[in-house]
């Protein structure tokens, strides 16, 4: 199993929400790039990175520093999410160097968007479906929409998008623990890959979602940089788990 820092960029700075809200943040860094440089001399083979900002505003706003990490990491593959809401957005993010776009608010506003962008990108584009008692959230979890999980995930597996990232808010940024329950049941529900987000605290949650033996990556954010997970004492026991490098 892969395990993927989290970047989330909010007015420039590195940040971490509590279960999703702007007013309740925790600033981790002024140099966004500086950090990932961090979590690449830890090991780390994927980069989360989110525009919080953008995911309200609909729009990227902290692009420059995506671009920045991207420019400086140029063999380091990057998943952006927020604020992806039309082609020339993710056009743009993949000629700067990202390898994954992730897309939304959109995908639930206009499922045939998703669609689009598969056959324009194919093999960049991933959905995110962050959930609250499994009904999709949206506009940066401010929308709770009637909406399953499942259904949403089914129908975006069909179009062709390489992963869906799941979240569960309520665990988001508590510290309380994986969903590995819901998690599971998404991934038994769909063929393609599921990137778990949400609650990691502990080396434990890694035995617990390895164990499951159906995710095949989790991205953690507020556990490795407040310490209650070592980042790549986490990577080392997912792989030993996992039989080897994801």
């Amino acid at each position: 199993m892969l395990l993927i820092p989290a970047i989330d960029l909010k007015d420039g700075r590195c940040v971490r929400l509590r279960q999703g809200r702007m007013d309740d943040e925790t600033v981790f860094s002024d140099d966004p790039v500086e950090l990932a440089g961090r979590w690449v001399r830890d090991g780390a083979r994927r980069l989360h990175l989110v525009d919080l900002n953008g995911a309200f505003a609909g729009e990227p706003v902290n692009g420059a520093a995506i671009r920045g990490i991207a420019a400086t990491y140029p063999e380091l593959p990057l998943q952006v999410g927020g604020g992806i809401r039309d082609e020339a957005t993710i056009e743009a993010y993949l000629n700067a160097g990202v390898r994954y776009c992730i897309i939304g608010t959109q995908a639930v506003k206009d499922p045939a968007f998703v669609a689009r962008a598969c056959r324009a990108f194919p093999g960049r584009i991933m959905v995110g479906l962050d959930a609250k008692d499994g009904q999709v959230a949206i506009n940066g979890w401010a929308e709770i929409t009637e909406h399953r999980v499942t259904d949403l995930a089914r129908r975006f597996e069909d179009d062709g998008i390489s992963a869906i990232v799941y979240t569960d808010i309520g665990r988001d940024g508590m510290l309380s623990g994986p969903n590995v329950a819901a998690t599971c049941a998404l991934a038994d529900a769909v063929r393609i890959p599921i990137v778990a987000s949400g609650g990691i605290t502990n080396l434990e949650d890694i035995r617990a979602l390895c164990a499951a033996g159906k995710i095949e990556a989790a991205i953690t954010g507020r556990a490795i940089y407040e310490g209650t997970l070592d980042f790549a004492a986490g990577q080392r026991l997912a792989d030993s788990l996992s039989g080897g490098a994801s």
